[in-house]
């Protein structure tokens, strides 16, 4: 297991990046939460965690191990792949993912693309009570001049199994409320819940 990966970025997209550890390069999947605090050229730390399928080895990388628990809670959930796992992470922070579940927030829950009402009852009702309370690492994400997060997020969201069109028009309904102080991370956010509310 590849718990923590320590190395300087390479190459950053808005769900995914390179990190070069000692002359290897380790492509890291990530929410674009976590891909926003990335700057190339700099030092970082992830946690990690990887998925090993017969036909992959895929490494997931997380601003921290509150992060990196949860998913690796969230992919033991029947029905819950890693992919479902990051985009809830993507949705929601590890706080309040940790909270939707615990409440059984089906409303919550179902924001995510690809959990249902059926999916969200069963994530709540196997994890409930191993989530924990939330516990509120405090993590901030630098902001972003509005006229640059509108591509990272239709990348992000694309990534995330939207089409180009529905993309774009949830960038069309956020730009109309941005007020140019939100993150790239928050920004996304509103997004997926626009296109949650189709």
């Amino acid at each position: 297991m590849i718990a923590q990966v320590r190395g300087t970025v390479v190459t950053v997209g808005m769900t995914s990046a390179v990190i070069d550890v000692n002359g290897f390069g380790m492509a890291v999947l990530v929410t674009p939460a976590t891909a926003s605090g990335l700057r190339i050229g700099t030092e970082v730390t992830l946690a990690t965690s990887l998925v090993v399928r017969e036909d992959s080895m895929t490494l997931y990388g997380f601003a921290d191990a509150a992060g990196r628990d949860l998913f690796e809670l969230l992919i033991t959930a029947n029905g819950v792949g890693p992919k479902l796992a990051q985009a809830a992470l993507a949705v929601h922070g590890p706080d309040d993912l940790r909270l939707a579940i615990a409440e059984a927030d089906l409303a919550a829950l179902t924001k995510v693309p690809g959990i249902g009402r059926k999916g969200a009852e069963k994530i709540s009702l196997e994890l409930r009570d191993k989530v924990g309370p939330p516990i509120r690492t405090g993590q901030s994400v630098a902001s972003e001049p509005v006229d640059t997060w509108r591509d990272q997020v239709m990348l992000g969201l694309q990534g995330l199994g939207w089409s180009a069109k529905d993309a774009e028009a949830a960038c069309d309904r956020v730009a109309e409320d941005a007020t140019g102080t939100e993150s790239v991370a928050e920004l996304m956010r509103a997004a997926l819940q626009t296109l949650a509310r189709k």
